[in-house]
């Protein structure tokens, strides 16, 4: 066994403070490491931005309502975050704007006419090439959202489901044809034939920045009495997400 008793009070002496700076050295080490973590450390990702391109189509068409081709959506919204908590869950709320355009199979619609109910009517001259519907919501995105990496919202599987709500702010028909074999494009703007508001509900899932997302309208598209009812669009497609 040790016996300090041997030693002089010098060397016991050194010894003490020898141990003393060792054990400040460790500790000073373990302090600069923590603060290196600290350091590199970014914030979560909030998904602050959410741009989403889509396929459109509507539902519970009538007969006399023909769509044809690739309808296409695009929306674009900015949202600001709130987590629950310490949970892997949040809350979401946001502005932006979503743009739909559907396409018609050898139809128009009368937006020019005075009469208090819109039509689909078969095209008769000039044939159109391409003829769409198009809309345009100033929309208010309202989002439960699910994070397996709450640390890092890059990375990991998320879900979200949600609720938008939209006001109207341009709604029109645009046509494409040949005239003396140059090409021609008839743009008639009408919104009083359709609902001011709509309401759609959202889904989304994912990893990462890059998700796929689903909506469906539970609101009319054109009012009451003044075209046809229980029309409802829905979107499909992919979603980036970031900030």
């Amino acid at each position: 066994m040790l016996n300090i008793m041997n030693y002089s009070p010098r060397v016991l002496l050194l010894a003490f403070f020898s141990l003393i700076g060792l054990m400040s050295t460790t500790a000073s080490a373990q302090t600069n490491k923590k603060l290196v973590s600290k350091t590199n450390y970014s914030a979560p990702s909030r998904d602050y931005v959410m741009l989403q391109v889509g396929y459109e189509n509507w539902l519970g068409t009538p007969d006399s309502v023909k769509i044809t081709g690739l309808g296409r959506a695009f929306n674009a919204y900015v949202c600001y975050d709130f987590p629950i908590q310490k949970s892997n869950l949040s809350f979401a709320a946001g502005v932006g704007l979503g743009n739909s355009n559907v396409f018609l199979n050898n139809q128009r619609l009368t937006l020019s006419d005075t009469g208090s109910q819109i039509r689909f009517v078969p095209e008769t001259d000039p044939a159109y090439k391409k003829y769409k519907v198009a809309t345009s919501y100033l929309e208010a995105p309202f989002e439960l959202r699910y994070f397996s990496n709450k640390e890092n919202r890059n990375k990991g599987f998320k879900a979200a489901i949600g609720l938008r709500v939209g006001a109207l702010v341009n709604a029109h028909t645009k046509g494409k044809y040949e005239l003396y074999n140059k090409p021609v494009i008839d743009k008639i703007g009408a919104r009083r034939y359709f609902e001011t508001w709509r309401y759609a509900t959202t889904l989304r899932l994912g990893y990462g920045n890059f998700s796929v997302y689903g909506s469906y309208q539970i609101s009319n598209t054109f009012k009451a009495g003044a075209g046809p009812e229980n029309i409802r669009p829905f979107q499909v497609g992919l979603c980036i997400t970031g900030m």
